[in-house]
């Protein structure tokens, strides 16, 4: 990677939200005297900068005559920090990392490009998405500080025969990354990272292609780092039951990486995956995601357009395809427009 795809920059040229960001990171108090002398600024304009952070969904805790802090430490998301964790020839692999204080999607971003190489990836993380999404057009929540973004772009020599199987291999990475982390993560099909039935994250498989000719993926995932009571919040609040990985550590006795860290040993897995799944599809992962299968052998509801199946979920077959058991009939599933639910068998 060039040395200019790095570069931070001075703090004096970076966003003064971002600048903000920094100084209350540690999650300590800070008077607003304090705060307007090191941004060389007035009170008033702390303030102003606070609103707009809280706009962004940032939690500051204000308590007179002790000043502001967020909710929760931060560790600010580092590039050079992410990059100096790779391996030489993962490194190697990267063509751009690129980190965003605020970016409508990752997502997004990277999918716009046109040239990348083959066997070279792009990298981008965020702390802020505007207009992050999930599977089905979902809108993605990811709480400032407390979650981690991230995507990565590749270029196959054409369509895959299993892509839709695609986000299962990237599961298997995710866990393989996570398992200094955590303890007994698993993969609920297509494309949910789960811990004790929770939703601790997801993947998005986004596809650009001719055609005939290179298929260019953009492979993104989400994941709840240390989520703050207001997140949580917000989160119940939209039906989602939402877990992280500071709980997974907790009650796993794992220790939990640093966003920076846990960033870093993505991109070695999910860039690994991709080289293999080019050569070897699924086959190279598949007894791996039926190890950590969250639902094998429980009953379970598929709804695929209009109609909705009920049965036993009976793991997948060699193309990453759903299996439902079902009175007579075992049936099975591919991705796009199908959802799971697991529910309690009657």
């Amino acid at each position: 990677m060039a040395a200019a795809a790095l570069s931070r920059g001075r703090a004096a040229d970076r966003d003064p939200r971002e600048r903000l960001v920094a100084l209350l990171a540690d999650g300590e108090f800070h008077s607003g005297a304090r705060l307007g002398r090191e941004l060389g600024v007035s009170r008033t304009a702390v303030w102003k900068a606070l609103r707009r952070l809280e706009e962004l969904g940032v939690e500051v805790h204000a308590v007179p005559k002790r000043g502001y802090r967020f909710a929760l430490p931060v560790e600010e998301l580092d590039r050079e920090a992410i990059a100096g964790a790779l391996p030489a020839a993962v490194q190697r692999r990267v063509r751009t990392l690129e980190r965003f204080f605020t970016i409508e999607s990752t997502n997004s971003h990277l999918l716009a490009r046109q040239d990348l190489p083959a066997g070279r990836t792009d990298v981008c993380v965020a702390e802020v998405q505007t207009a992050g999404r999930g599977r089905r057009g979902r809108t993605w929540n990811a709480p400032f500080g407390g979650s981690i973004v991230l995507s990565m772009s590749w270029q196959f020599p054409d369509v895959p025969r299993q892509l839709s199987a695609l986000s299962l291999a990237v599961g298997v990475g995710v866990l393989r990354a996570l398992k200094g982390s955590s303890g007994a993560l698993r993969l609920k099909w297509p494309n949910d990272v789960m811990f004790e039935g929770r939703k601790l994250g997801g993947i998005l498989i986004e596809l650009r292609a001719e055609f005939s000719g290179p298929a260019y993926v953009v492979v993104g995932v989400g994941l709840n780092h240390h989520l703050s009571p207001a997140a949580r919040r917000v989160l119940d609040g939209a039906g989602a039951d939402a877990t992280d990985l500071h709980d997974a550590a907790a009650k796993s006795g794992g220790r939990l990486a640093g966003r920076n860290a846990v960033i870093a040993a993505l991109v070695v897995e999910i860039s690994g995956v991709l080289e293999a799944f080019q050569q070897d599809g699924l086959k190279p992962f598949a007894r791996e995601w039926r190890n950590a299968d969250a639902l094998a052998a429980t009953a379970a509801r598929v709804a695929y357009g209009a109609e909705t199946y009920r049965g036993i979920a009976r793991g997948i077959d060699e193309d990453g395809a759903l299996l439902l058991e079902t009175p007579g009939k075992l049936l099975r599933f591919t991705s796009g427009e199908v959802t799971v639910r697991s529910e309690p068998r009657g």
